[in-house]
């Protein structure tokens, strides 16, 4: 059944160098629009779901550019505005081998969307006309005038019967120095807040200031995150444990937790051409099943199939559909399809 999501955050500009050169090296950039909101909207949107994005783009040529990238994406423009002249961006140097993929953040604060004031959203009314919405750690981390905007969102979204999700997505680089320590209490509000939330015992451990004795991460997770959902009254919570190979080979394995049980997919090892949006790839593929009320094992299966795929396509937003992910769950890698 379709459903009416919404994602809150900033579109960006990624401003890609080619063929695995650096930035002192190339004198050329490949560039598109991106975000963790146009992820999860163009996700869901592909699955089925009407997808709407809440933002800020300028008002000016690079903001009609973001624009019609996004709706080219499937994502509803309903809650997109255009107001100030700047868009956050960042670079991408892509790894290989030894050498990891690195990212540099431009912009970010003098944004259209990170200084948009909160009277621009008609929040009650967004609230109204949705069934679910989802917010990120990276929004999160942005400055107190979008962290209000994302709680009193959260707020009129729960009020108005819909379910509040909530991606941890922590980035040291984003909160600075002592960030954990800053970044606590905004994370514990939006706990309090959310229905569903993407962690693993990383977060708990790091954010949240939570202690265990064990060594192994499955078994931090078990002990952990059994204690977030319960402090923090949280319905479900999901998230994945990946093993670096190298930088093109990885493997990764999902888990759902729910009713105070853990449910596993497989590991699921593959080659990565792009790393990037694979997280929310997960994260839809999470809501889309949680909506669909399939099971459990079902839905981390589908989920974490879902983020081997993003890993395959490049950009940052997942376009895989569901009969796409479903026929990967069934029978992993064909031949050319004709």
């Amino acid at each position: 059944m379709s459903k009416r999501i919404a994602a809150f955050g900033e579109v960006m500009m990624r401003l890609q160098v080619p063929n695995y050169e650096l930035l002192t090296q190339a004198n050329t950039l490949q560039y598109s629009f991106s975000g963790t909101g146009v992820n999860i909207a163009a996700a869901l949107a592909r699955m089925g779901h009407k997808g709407y994005l809440i933002s800020t783009l300028p008002e000016n040529a690079l903001g009609d550019a973001a624009f019609s990238y996004i709706r080219k994406l499937g994502i509803e423009t309903d809650f997109v505005q255009q107001h100030g002249p700047y868009i956050g961006m960042y670079f991408l140097e892509d790894g290989f081998g030894s050498r990891s993929s690195r990212v540099t953040y431009s912009n970010r604060q003098e944004s259209s969307f990170n200084t948009a004031s909160e009277p621009l959203y008609s929040f009650k009314e967004i609230a109204g006309s949705i069934d679910l919405v989802h917010f990120c750690g990276i929004t999160l981390a942005m400055n107190d005038e979008v962290r209000t905007q994302m709680k009193r969102l959260a707020r009129e979204v729960k009020a108005a019967g819909g379910t509040v999700v909530f991606d941890c997505n922590y980035r040291p680089s984003l909160w600075g120095d002592n960030g954990y320590e800053m970044a606590k209490p905004h994370y514990e509000e939006m706990l309090e807040l959310a229905d569903m939330v993407m962690m693993n015992e990383k977060d708990a451990m790091l954010t949240l200031g939570m202690e265990t004795n064990q060594q192994d991460r499955q078994t931090q997770l078990e002990e952990l995150i059994p204690k977030v959902a319960q402090k923090y009254d949280i319905s479900m919570i999901a998230g994945t444990h990946r093993h670096i190979h190298d930088h093109q080979l990885h493997t990764l394995k999902g888990f759902l937790y729910k009713n105070e049980q853990f449910t596993y997919s497989k590991f699921l090892q593959f080659s990565v051409l792009d790393r990037i949006g694979a997280g929310d790839a997960f994260t839809s593929g999470v809501i889309h099943g949680m909506l669909q009320n399939e099971s459990h094992q079902w839905i981390v299966d589908y989920a974490v199939t879902a983020a081997k795929l993003a890993h395959t396509i490049v950009g940052d937003t997942p376009l895989s559909t569901e009969r796409e992910i479903m026929q990967a769950m069934d029978h992993g890698v064909g031949d050319v399809e004709r």
